[in-house]
């Protein structure tokens, strides 16, 4: 590990970043699949290295915090023996790539993506060109599973759906639909071109804030079609379109008529907002059914992330010994054990609750998103992660829900754990109370205002703060539609009835 004066802000497993409280050292797993060997090896490294305390990333990375001690090559050479750590070091810093926790086990999928994230990780390993590419550059890879990531934010994204033909292809989506659709042997390929267009544009463009540009910023300086042209050079095929992308003033002129053939035909691709919507009302929490005959799968809650190291020791000796022996990580900050035959659900359920775990998708601390807060990033202004928890554990006490809340702490305006608005979103703020500054929050609920939703609660100091959640819940569970989820409640009333609503409810609590 280089010294601490010399870490980089994204972390990786070689070289970690400094947090407030220690070096953070993050595992790139592709795909989040991690079987028991490799759990117990990283349970292992953070009992010596760390304090134990291990966290899941919404990229479904492992990251071990609070690193305390230099961590010796042959260290490093056993965890690439085993899978964990890049094979090459220099493209370890690179966003691991991001896949459908249930790919491959998943009973709507219409393609299995693991052989795709492999390959990719693959050609990355290989070709020692790519480590240039931003540590930010993100692909994802989802095979229309029910649990999907569509939603998710990711540079790159290829959507499995099925053709007007029944041919199952991949969309491109780069931020939006493209509308190119792609073979399930030419992703790599396409990748690959995508990959290479956006490295020219950094090599010859000044950093951002000191940083390599970002994807966006090429869309936003050449626009989609431009890059697209450039990514058809670099490519043995033609690009297929389900319509043409480019202005009408431009098909009867340019070249791009005969290069891309346009027409093909798909069905509509799936809704990214419906998607979202599937994935937090119908969460991957609780006990699923497999496509494989009499195996389920069991989504099991990590409030914030949070894993002790001997907690991952155990929940691999319990997959070891009465499932497949895999973990898979998610990227919304929990875990599955898949290939659980069906006679284990009950003894398995049983040892997840003697670890002080569980598998419920309508507990508080289950539907929780944090950034690191004040006590790992200096430009948190509140301690989000303790206030998160003790919430939720203060709300426990008084309200019982019956579908998934989707709740967002975020210690400054950047939102880097959740970029878009959730059901609801608190922002940590400072406020002025006579002679001294205390932390609070701002506190927004729905979908309808970018980019946390619509304000609710403006100012509540920290310790507030549990009444005010509680008080909307309240309003929520007394007002709202059958199977209406928070952020469908506060969007479609007025900002001035819910408001009433809320006032009407607080002085009946009094």
């Amino acid at each position: 590990m280089l010294a601490l004066t010399d870490l980089p802000t994204c972390p990786g497993l070689f070289y970690g970043s400094i947090a407030r409280d220690g070096v953070l050292s993050r595992m790139r797993i592709p795909g989040g699949i991690l079987n028991a060997q490799q759990c117990w090896t990283i349970a292992d490294l953070a009992d010596q290295y760390s304090t134990g305390c291990l966290q899941v990333t919404n990229r479904a990375n492992l990251q071990i915090r609070e690193v305390h001690s230099s961590i010796p090559p042959e260290v490093w050479n056993r965890l690439q023996e085993l899978g964990i750590a890049s094979r090459r070091v220099e493209v370890d810093p690179i966003r691991n790539i991001m896949a459908s926790p249930t790919a491959g086990i998943d009973r709507q999928q219409l393609l299995d993506t693991r052989p795709l994230v492999k390959a990719w990780d693959d050609y990355l390993q290989t070709h020692p060109e790519f480590s240039e590419l931003s540590p930010k550059f993100s692909i994802g890879l989802d095979g229309g599973e029910s649990v999907s990531i569509q939603a998710l934010r990711n540079d790159i994204l290829l959507a499995a759906g099925r053709s007007a033909k029944s041919e199952i292809v991949f969309r491109l989506h780069l931020n939006s639909d493209t509308g190119i659709l792609i073979q399930q042997s030419q992703c790599i390929s396409v990748l690959v071109a995508l990959a290479s267009a956006y490295l020219e544009y950094t090599k010859n463009r000044p950093r951002i804030d000191g940083k390599k540009p970002r994807l966006r910023h090429l869309l936003a300086d050449w626009g989609v079609e431009s890059y697209l042209e450039r990514v058809q050079q670099n490519l043995p095929f033609l690009l297929q379109f389900t319509s043409c992308p480019f202005p009408k003033n431009r098909q009867d002129s340019c070249s791009t008529k005969s290069e891309f053939p346009c027409g093909v035909g798909i069905l509509p691709a799936r809704s990214l907002d419906s998607s979202a919507r599937a994935i937090e009302q119908s969460p991957h929490l609780g006990i699923h059914p497999q496509r494989q005959s009499d195996f389920s799968y069991m989504g099991i809650a990590l409030p914030l992330g949070r894993l002790e190291s001997k907690q991952l020791r155990n929940l691999a000796n319990l997959a070891k010994n009465l499932a497949s022996g895999t973990l898979r990580l998610t990227p919304w900050q929990n875990l599955l054990i898949s290939d659980i035959p069906n006679s284990h659900l009950f003894e398995i359920k049983q040892q997840i609750a003697d670890l002080g775990l569980h598998s419920s998708a309508t507990r508080l601390d289950s539907c929780l998103v944090a950034c690191a807060g004040s006590s790992g990033c200096a430009s948190a202004t509140t301690d989000t992660q303790s206030h998160a928890l003790a919430m939720a554990r203060d709300l426990a006490q008084k309200l019982t829900i019956d579908l998934p809340i989707n709740i967002h702490f975020s210690g400054c305006q950047k939102s880097c754990a959740q970029h878009r608005p959730i059901d609801i979103t608190l922002v940590g703020i400072q406020i002025e109370r006579g002679h001294e500054t205390i932390e609070g929050y701002d506190i927004y609920a729905g979908r309808k205002d970018l980019p946390f939703g619509r304000p609710i609660f403006p100012a509540v100091s920290a310790a507030e703060m549990p009444g005010a959640i509680e008080l909307l819940l309240q309003v929520y569970q007394r007002f709202r539609e059958p199977l209406e989820s928070v952020g469908e409640f506060v969007d479609r009333r007025a900002i001035d009835q819910l408001q009433e609503l809320l006032n009407t409810e607080n002085r009946n609590l009094r």
